[in-house]
């Protein structure tokens, strides 16, 4: 089985409410850390999604979600 990376941010509020969000790697461990400076930062709506989604399918929407912020963004 070939493996996925993924890896998970962690929001944390001022009001003291925090998620974690899983997503394709965005910043390696490889990466200075000036180099990974938040420029923006959005939510899309909320999603409901079949709890026994398998992880191929998880990513693939991910990647969708990615594809339309890039061209959003251009």
């Amino acid at each position: 089985m070939k493996p996925i990376p993924l890896q998970l941010v962690t929001v944390c509020l001022e009001n003291g409410q925090h998620g974690v969000f899983v997503g394709v790697p965005l910043v390696g461990e490889q990466v200075p850390d000036d180099a990974g400076q938040i420029d923006d930062i959005w939510f899309s709506d909320i999603r409901e999604v079949p709890a026994e989604m398998a992880l191929s399918d998880l990513i693939r929407l991910i990647q969708s979600q990615l594809c339309r912020c890039k061209a959003t963004v251009q």
